[in-house]
């Protein structure tokens, strides 16, 4: 009897804690999401979003592919926001039109956009959880998924209308579907170059991945027994056209004619890079789109990094930043992780697949020019956490114990901060109350905070002149904050409550400079924005 209660205990304890895990994100997410005005970028995809419903058009948004902002489109459908066809506006112009000048109600209309991307979030939980169940068991996988369930990054990003975690998140399913195609190649193959294509029609920043695992589909028709180069080599090139097919898909998903006039001046790229472009099998859209990146990245953007501010970018910014923004115990369980895949002789079959794809994607991401957060890198808590998992395998008398109690001290330092999650920094670099110190944009203040402060300021300073600095896509006066720009009087008339997005204040020069350093902070609202006493 008492061992028929054991084997239950053990059949149902797993299905409970993947629940729990999965359960208590789901709430740090929609929390966030029902709390957090419009970030910076969202407005211009919930907009985008709008028009691929309404006109089937690809006009907006040309530098990002549309499948993200289909996913997002799923949920604008339910909202069902009032949208003037024919907008000949710019997509910054859309997403304000679309929010705050149309009737519409932003919350509302923002929470669903958001709502298919934590869904799509909670998902690749279970991926998480399935690759790393086959890789170290079931006491692996828990520690995977519950590293990434417990990481800031992926609930504040997998809590907004963006693109970051969708595009990672079907990096990782291409990696797990081709570790399952050393089984069974036929039906594996194509649906991982579907899951990468989906990736790639999410954002071309993952192009970087895409040699790699072609190389890893090689590898994985070649060791399902057919050791021949010519079945490896046919197995790489079905993944390369179910890539192919799956980009084509969601252009022509939004516009089956694939009308196309771009919007704006295209760049011209030339030499390699231009070639490759011209190359690429894909819509003209994308193209154009990739052209479009190309040149944003030749823009002088400006970044901040631990107090320094500077025009371009430096190497090492993405992984300070994350040294700044990852729980301690997931820093010490990731590198126990990746030492483990690759000495451990069981596992190093999968070192590729865990490795390799994240590793050309970080080196591609700080080799890029735009510091903007660790958004960009979001793929390391998902392949990091399962290669973390694997470190139940270790023979050590210590190690189940020891990694339990680190994942507990990251599920402390994780739900200490809810439900600031963008601004999170871990306990070594002072919390997030300290992030924007070192940091900016989407590592603190995202614009996220604006409704937190129409009621801090209708609570604590009701009828006291209000001077404020805001960086954010958010309208101030629709939140009820009147409010006026500081910048644009003389320094000696700024008196009252001067307030400063923390983003806009570490790049802060001149006249706002001036005015922060003869202000006294009196107040802050959700770790990203500092008010001031003037």
């Amino acid at each position: 009897m008492r061992r028929q209660m054991t084997v239950r205990a053990r059949r149902w304890g797993v299905p409970v804690l993947v629940v729990l895990l999965l359960g208590q994100m789901a709430v740090a997410m929609v929390t966030a999401a029902l709390r957090q005005t419009p970030t910076i970028d969202e407005p211009v995809y919930v907009g985008t979003a709008a028009v691929y419903l309404d006109e089937h058009s690809l006009r907006f948004n040309p530098e990002h592919p549309p499948l993200g902002k289909l996913v997002i489109a799923a949920g604008v459908s339910v909202a069902d926001p009032r949208l003037e066809p024919g907008f000949d506006g710019d997509q910054t112009e859309l997403g304000r039109r679309l929010l705050y000048e149309s009737g519409n109600d932003p919350w509302r209309v923002m929470f669903w956009a958001r709502l298919p991307v934590i869904v799509l979030t909670l998902a690749f939980g279970l991926v998480v959880f399935a690759l790393s169940r086959e890789l170290a068991g079931r006491a692996g996988a828990l520690v995977a998924l519950a590293l990434y369930c417990l990481s800031p990054d992926v609930i504040a990003h997998g809590s907004l209308a963006t693109l970051d975690v969708p595009a990672a998140g079907f990096v990782l399913t291409s990696a797990w579907l081709l570790w399952r195609a050393r089984t069974r190649p036929r039906l594996y193959v194509p649906l991982a170059g579907g899951a990468f294509g989906a990736a790639v029609a999410t954002k071309m920043s993952v192009l970087p991945a895409l040699p790699v695992l072609t190389a890893v589909a090689a590898v994985s028709v070649w060791c399902a027994g057919a050791r021949r180069v010519t079945r490896a080599a046919g197995g790489a090139a079905v993944f390369v056209l179910a890539t192919c097919a799956a980009v084509w898909v969601a252009y022509l998903a939004v516009d089956p004619r694939l009308r196309w006039g771009p919007p704006q001046p295209i760049p011209a790229v030339g030499g390699p890079r231009g070639l490759a472009v011209r190359l690429l099998p894909l819509p003209e859209p994308f193209r154009d789109g990739v052209r479009l990146q190309f040149g944003l990245e030749n823009r002088p953007w400006q970044g901040f990094l631990l107090g320094r501010l500077y025009t371009g970018s430096l190497w090492y910014y993405l992984p300070v930043a994350l040294l700044v923004k990852t729980p301690l115990g997931a820093l010490a369980l990731w590198a126990a992780g990746a030492v483990t895949v690759t000495v451990l002789r069981p596992l190093r079959p999968a070192a590729p697949y865990l490795l390799a794809a994240p590793a050309v994607l970080l080196a591609a991401a700080m080799y890029g020019s735009r510091d903007f957060g660790t958004r960009y890198a979001v793929f390391l808590p998902m392949f990091l956490a399962v290669a973390a998992g694997c470190v139940v395998l270790v023979r050590w008398r210590w190690a189940p114990a020891v990694t339990g109690a680190v994942v507990v001290f990251v599920a402390v330092s994780s739900l200490r901060t809810f439900p600031f999650y963008l601004p999170y920094s871990n306990e070594a670099f002072g919390g997030p109350e300290r992030t924007r110190y070192r940091l900016h944009d989407s590592n603190v203040d995202w614009g996220q905070d604006l409704g937190r402060l129409a009621d801090r300021l209708d609570e604590r300073y009701r009828g006291e002149r209000i001077w404020l600095v805001y960086k954010g896509a958010g309208l101030p006066a629709y939140y009820g904050i009147d409010a006026r720009d500081p910048r644009r009087v003389p320094p000696d008339a700024v008196h009252g409550v001067l307030v400063v997005s923390d983003s806009a204040a570490a790049k802060a020069t001149g006249r706002l400079a001036e005015l922060i350093d003869s202000s006294r902070r009196i107040d802050q609202v959700g770790h990203s924005i500092t008010i001031y006493r003037r």
